[in-house]
């Protein structure tokens, strides 16, 4: 796990480029404390930088930039390629070097070519690929998006990075905040792909290499080598034809593959557990091919409704790892708070990003490398949303249309704060929990939902954070995301498998895998997800709906796989989230931060917002009349973001003095 930079401009000399590429690497320091280093090559302009965290071949001979054998390919990557000793055996007569995955990357794009390298990968994977006898420049990631890759122009020149930290200290960059992807964060909360909060700086799909041969043309030759929606299409025209009891022993021998591969590893390795399906069926198999206690780690709060750290234990207990729990004060979480924007490289306001957080930096105590259970929702509709959403529609289509936008028309009529009016009387007769209610908003909502007739709209709609969320943007429109183009996702056989891969493509890779990589990069940790494995995604598009739900009991097919080793009672009961009590927080202890950073000035110096919104939005929570946490906190994690960046580079340190003994300059073109 590392993390890359450069860019690709005019030629200029050596000395030059060092001193442009030095803090864009100091800034993902952080990705790749245990080595650094450069190239250049002064007559094409172009600079690759790489900070190192080593995982695998910890000695000199896996350190980056690394040349290929012919001298034709210079490569910095970040991630892991788990079958590199398979594919190793498929390169006879190759004078190895060293035992990295890196070395085996550059043997086999020279062996088969780049694409058909690619291809054959297996892992969690972003690099850039400079081919010096064409001069071309190649990025490339990994088919689900979980290594994250920038890429963009300011002035003259290309830029990439692992994270938008490490363009930032690019000489002038220009930063042009995009409102339209404002709007489409305040909708999500994230920005979805491939925008950034920058115009002119993209994020890279998942499953892309993209060619430039020329920094200044903004042209790019974009090859997709894998697709979810092709991916989810052919697994459901070709169903596994298998029994059930088939399916659960291939999709169990798949994990258990997925999960050994994984572990391999020259650093100390653990698990993030929660107790929930996905984490415990992951350790399930780590401790299943493990000869010793796999090392285990989960995170307690005191509010119980937000606590899973005493279900993670009774799964520990039972398999006999190694665990270790902290449970955090809700003042110590919230001193996090404030900081906890600087991680990202945009806003972000999954706030299940603190705990996140919390727990890497716990395991990053103790081991270098982290498996984490992401992704079983997604592939195997675990989200309650799923069932919720298809029930609605299912049900609305029952309605006529004209029926249904009479109806929906009638709700709208009336603002949110009427309808909130008219129902407060009742609020005092309902239990506690009900009383800080969006009444009115959910009514609104509903009305717009009722005349909606576009099944991705509806989807789309149903999850938004806000209805209308250019009303909150001042003098801007929405980016545009896959919800607005038709992918195909259409010809799914049901509206689950549809919502499911509208997932992967979207929420998967920009928020779940962002919040991951962000919060364990931030502490040096290599968090790696299993279930992610491209050959268990292909199989569980393959399964029939039914092998995912049955009997009202979502995941079937992980609880069966699960069961084997765990009994059903230590983990069927119902999901929680990995959140924290923003709502409390907010009229509490976090009251004086959020304060500041809604405050009628600093919104209106910052220009961006709609002043007068958000500040009703802040005093109706404070007065507990409605309960706007997450819209709230999509508010605060824009604002606390903004304040992160303008504080950055006094932060800023040169580089010189890590890269120097690690830097080679390339001057000429034909160099071997």
């Amino acid at each position: 796990m590392c993390g890359i930079t450069g860019f690709w401009s005019t030629p200029a000399s050596a000395d030059e480029l060092v001193s442009r590429l030095d803090p864009m690497a100091q800034a993902i320091l952080h990705r790749g404390p245990d080595d650094g280093g450069a190239w250049v090559d002064a007559r094409c302009g172009i600079a690759l930088g790489h900070r190192r965290l080593s995982i695998l071949d910890l000695s000199p001979e896996g350190h980056q930039p690394m040349f290929s054998a012919s001298g034709r390919y210079i490569i910095v990557f970040n991630g892991e390629v788990y079958n590199f000793e398979e594919l190793r055996k498929e390169l006879p007569g190759v004078m190895w070097r060293g035992h990295s995955d890196t070395e085996v990357m550059l043997a086999a794009v020279e062996a088969w070519g780049l694409s058909a390298a690619v291809r054959r990968f297996v892992g969690m994977f972003a690099f850039a690929l400079w081919d010096r006898q064409e001069r071309r420049l190649y990025l490339v990631r990994d088919r689900i998006g979980i290594k994250p890759l920038y890429y963009g122009w300011n002035g003259r020149s290309l830029l990439f990075g692992s994270e938008l930290k490490s363009m930032r200290r690019y000489p002038n960059f220009a930063g042009d905040i995009d409102r339209t992807a404002i709007v489409a964060y305040l909708r999500h909360n994230y920005i979805p792909a491939p925008h950034t909060i920058y115009r002119e700086i993209y994020k890279l799909a998942p499953g892309a290499i993209v060619c430039f041969t020329d920094p200044q043309k903004r042209e790019v030759a974009t090859e997709k080598y894998w697709s979810a929606t092709e991916v989810a299409l052919a697994g459901q025209r070709q169903l596994y034809d298998g029994t059930a009891t088939e399916s659960i022993e291939e999709l169990h021998q798949l994990l258990r593959t997925a999960v050994g591969l994984r572990m391999i590893s020259d650093v100390p390795i653990g698990a993030f557990l929660s107790g929930g399906i996905d984490s415990s069926l992951v350790v399930a198999l780590m401790q299943a091919q493990s000869a010793r206690p796999v090392r285990t780690f989960s995170i307690g709060f005191a509010e119980q409704d937000y606590n899973e750290a005493v279900y993670a234990a009774q799964v520990a207990r039972h398999l006999g790892t190694d665990h270790t729990e902290l449970y955090v004060t809700p003042r110590e979480a919230q001193e996090a708070v404030p900081a906890i924007a600087g991680l990202y490289d945009e806003p972000f306001a999954d706030s299940s990003q603190l705990p996140t957080f919390l727990v890497s930096h716990l395991t990053r105590k103790h081991v270098t490398v982290s498996l984490s259970g992401d992704g079983g929702d997604e592939l195997f509709a675990g989200y309650t949303r799923y069932h919720w959403v298809d029930k609605v529609w299912r049900n609305l289509q029952l309605v006529p249309r004209p029926i249904r936008a009479v109806v929906g028309k009638g709700l709208g009529m009336f603002p949110p704060a009427t309808w909130d009016a008219a129902v407060r009387p009742l609020a005092r007769a309902l239990p506690a929990h009900n009383n800080y209610s969006t009444f009115g908003n959910n009514l609104g909502k509903l009305s717009r939902l009722m005349m909606i007739r576009d099944a991705t709209a509806f989807y789309r709609d149903f999850i938004s954070h806000f209805v209308d969320p250019q009303s909150m943007v001042q003098g801007a429109t929405e980016a545009a995301s896959v919800f607005q183009t038709a992918n195909g996702w259409g010809a799914l056989p049901d509206y689950i498998s549809q919502m499911q891969v509208l997932d992967i493509m979207t929420y998967l890779p920009d928020d779940i895998l962002v919040k991951v990589d962000r919060a364990s990069m931030a502490v040096s940790l290599e968090a790696r997800v299993p279930l992610l494995d491209h050959r268990v995604v292909e199989f569980a598009w393959r399964l029939p709906l039914s092998l995912k739900i049955r009997a009202g009991q979502s995941k079937w097919i992980l609880r069966q796989v699960l069961a084997k080793y765990v009994p059903p009672a230590l983990f069927d009961r119902p999901k929680m989230g990995f959140g924290i009590p923003v709502g409390q927080w907010l009229r509490g202890p976090l009251r004086d931060w959020a304060e500041d950073l809604l405050e009628p000035s600093r919104l209106n110096a910052d220009g961006i917002l709609n002043v007068e919104a958000v500040r009703r939005l802040w005093s109706e929570h404070l007065a507990g009349t409605h309960d706007w946490q997450y819209q709230l906190w999509n508010f605060l994690m824009l604002q606390a973001w903004h304040k992160s960046v303008r504080s950055e580079s006094m932060l800023t340190a040169p580089l010189s003095h890590v890269l120097s003994d690690h830097m080679s300059v390339d001057n000429g073109f034909a160099h071997n």
